[in-house]
């Protein structure tokens, strides 16, 4: 039961990360660029802390250490960015697609030949990503927005297939956090906009709880979990975003959108349930 309850609280917060975004940037009281700066300062603030209580350096230093805080910096900026325009819940669909769509391809790239059902699975999820992009009358996403979410999917993909080979995940998530943050810094200069407590407020609880302490927990329970389930719980995380951002926000549940969510949540899971799947997490 208790691995269950962490289970549910670390999708929530990864949920989280999508509606507090989109509270903090379309509510007006801070810019997206002063939003990521937040997040990412106060992430790497708690994450060096946990490492700290726990006892251990931060391995800073790495080969792998830029490209991973490279690709985490695209991630933050991209996804601070796309929500200037899109709804919550679709942020999260397309995220959530892109990452697993960029794995499996990854994967296949690398050797591990899919099986029909995983073709099958993705192409069902490829189809209903298109159908979130689709542009024009009718279309769920703007644009722009669309596109610096799908970038944003982009480098998670790239910092978790990066991330796969740290033998101890939280101090290489701890370590990253910190160099994206001069990255992050460099990639936003100039811009400017709005800010307020409230924003600032929502940017820390954002990074340093959603995020921070979110992949502190999802690292706890994630060796007690079976590689299958693991991928599979992940599937409530945009569908969660979608239900908060309609209680929460009041974004509009189309049934453009409820048909998109079906197909990608529906195809991965058909993916990743397939008998010789192997595990991928973010």
């Amino acid at each position: 039961m208790r691995l269950i309850v962490l289970t549910c609280l670390t999708m929530m917060a990864f949920a989280s990360n999508s509606i507090l975004t989109r509270l903090a940037i379309d509510g007006g009281h801070i810019d997206a660029s002063r939003f990521t700066l937040v997040r990412v300062a106060a992430g790497a603030s708690v994450l060096a802390l946990l490492i700290a209580l726990r006892g251990g350096g931060l391995p800073l230093l790495r080969r792998d250490r830029l490209p991973g805080a490279i690709s985490l910096a695209v991630y933050m900026v991209g996804f601070s960015l796309a929500y200037l325009t899109l709804d919550a819940g679709l942020g999260a669909l397309i995220l959530f697609g892109v990452v697993q769509i960029a794995m499996f391809a990854h994967g296949a790239l690398k050797g591990n030949a899919p099986t029909g059902r995983q073709m099958t699975g993705a192409g069902i999820a490829f189809g209903g990503l298109f159908l979130a992009l689709w542009p024009g009358p009718g279309g769920a996403a703007d644009p722009v927005g669309a596109g610096l979410m799908v970038l944003a999917g982009l480098g998670w993909a790239a910092y978790t297939i990066i991330g796969k080979r740290s033998a101890d995940p939280l101090a290489a998530t701890a370590a990253n956090f910190l160099l994206c943050l001069p990255i992050v810094v460099v990639m936003l200069l100039g811009a400017g906009g709005t800010i307020s407590n409230t924003g600032v407020a929502l940017g820390i609880l954002c990074g340093g709880v959603t995020s921070g302490l979110g992949y502190a927990l999802w690292y706890t329970v994630l060796p007690k979990l079976e590689g299958a389930t693991a991928a599979i719980v992940q599937l409530s995380v945009p569908i969660l975003a979608i239900v908060a951002g309609v209680l929460f926000l009041d974004e509009p549940l189309s049934l453009l959108l409820v048909l998109s969510a079906a197909m990608v949540v529906g195809g991965i899971a058909w993916a990743i349930t397939a008998r010789s799947v192997r595990a991928d997490h973010n």
